[in-house]
């Protein structure tokens, strides 16, 4: 590399640096405007202290009694914190951080890995503006922090742009996930009523097409485009494959080339359509492994901010990083049933997005409605919540009140077995049996 070359490098990463600066400053000065008119949940007691929402950064954090007492003025003891302090993790949380709600199956796109399985019809009975008002008046009595709406195609609703400034009044801040293929026009006249709104783009230009069965890069990239003109908090979902692993680093440039506001990595659900869809389209071994590390280094190449699922756990750990500091930053594996719950288009609870609902209790499955009759039952979530009755290699591994054993919905599929150890685990995988097939004599 010459040093003209050297230093033209140099000064568009100077360039993108001052741009993000400016799209950071504006986006606090937006967040402040919208909690002045909306002011969102603060704080929720815990049994180990409390939950501190912030604005900027946006963030919860999680703080110990002695830390609420004196910032948050708590003079009577509450009954919640009768008995020793525990620490996070020790118990299931009051109620859910956040629910992600699947507010239709209707969608026309025909993805082959759809994890919903949705279609241009939809779900049969499916819940609609009132059924979903009070849904969201239930969490918000529970004391959720943040909804994640979704589909199929959530855009397509007349109605979504109403449901989330119910969801603002209530104190709830409402996120969003799209395809950007249908109801683009009537989502960027309400973008500014979301937080965080994320277009789905699992590849460029013709790795697009190889994930989703069909090209609509065209088309998605377009609405981020319309969207990203009149909001900066748009950021892009990428279910990551082995048909795109290779190329996160040009997705990464991308987001940096778009001024989006975050990368969020997905790992692979084999639910819906996704189920028969697994074995192609699942990562390797190997990438699973490189995961880690080449994500960090696109992020800091392109200065892009990246989330990555609770299902990646495992992959992050493989790598030993500091334990303590996973704690400190509330890095968890499969919180399904804690600090996060889903909910299918007619209601039906589910412990997250990509899990089937939990068994009936009492004759009768559970709805989002129902949140807090069903979240203190005997058996709530199933296999979700008794992850500590680890078996091996999970048990005897220094991560696993962290991890908590890894997806159970790739589990279930692989082994049929909820509480089994993730069959994509690095750690797993190492520790299986090996076959050693001798000659034949």
């Amino acid at each position: 590399m010459t040093l003209i070359e050297r230093a033209d490098r140099r000064g568009r990463r100077l360039a993108r640096l001052v741009a993000r600066g400016w799209d950071a400053v504006a986006t606090i000065a937006g967040r402040v405007r919208v909690a002045r008119e909306f002011r969102p949940r603060r704080t929720r007691l815990e049994r180990f202290g409390a939950i501190v929402q912030l604005t900027v950064p946006r963030a919860l954090v999680f703080v110990d009694r002695a830390f609420a007492r004196e910032s948050l003025d708590v003079r009577d003891e509450p009954a919640l914190w009768n008995g020793d302090e525990p620490a996070l993790g020790d118990h299931v949380l009051s109620a859910p951080l956040e629910a992600h709600l699947q507010l239709t199956n209707r969608c026309a796109a025909g993805c082959v890995g759809c994890y919903t399985g949705a279609s241009p019809e939809g779900a049969p009975h499916e819940y609609g503006l009132v059924e979903w008002t009070r849904a969201i008046d239930q969490l918000a009595d529970t004391g959720v922090f943040h909804v994640a709406l979704g589909g199929g195609e959530s855009a397509v609703l007349p109605w979504l742009g109403e449901l989330a400034d119910h969801a603002r009044r209530r104190g709830i801040i409402p996120n969003l996930t799209t395809s950007g293929l249908d109801g683009l026009d009537r989502l960027v006249e309400i973008a500014d009523r979301f937080g965080q709104i994320n277009v789905s783009l699992d590849g460029l230009d013709a790795t697009y097409a190889a994930v989703r069965g069909f090209d609509g890069f065209a088309r998605a990239d377009a609405a981020i485009r319309r969207l990203r003109a009149v909001k900066r908090e748009i950021g892009i979902n990428v279910v990551v494959t082995r048909h795109n692993f290779e190329e996160l680093d040009a997705i990464f440039a991308y987001a940096a080339e778009r001024r989006l506001s975050e990368v969020e990595l997905l790992r692979f659900k084999p639910s819906g359509r996704g189920s028969r869809a697994y074995l192609d389209l699942r990562c390797t071994d190997a990438q699973h492994r490189a995961f880690l590390p080449t994500i960090l280094a696109a992020a800091r190449r392109h200065t892009v901010r990246v989330k990555v699922d609770c299902s990646y756990t495992p992959m992050l750990a493989h790598h030993r990083p500091d334990r303590a500091l996973l704690a400190e930053l509330a890095v968890y594996g499969c919180t399904g049933g804690d600090f996060l719950v889903g909910a299918k288009p007619g209601g039906q609870l589910t412990a997250c997005s990509f899990a089937a609902p939990p068994p009936p209790l009492d004759g009768h499955r559970p709805r989002i409605e129902q949140l807090a009759e069903y979240w203190t039952s005997p058996g709530a979530f199933g296999a979700f919540r008794t992850w500590r009755e680890a078996r091996e290699p999970c048990a005897s591994c220094e991560y696993h009140a962290l991890c908590r054993g890894g997806c159970k919905v790739v589990s279930t599929h692989v082994t049929g077995d909820l509480g089994a150890p993730d069959p994509e685990c690095p750690r797993v995988i190492d520790h299986a049996p090996r076959v050693v097939r001798l000659p034949v004599v």
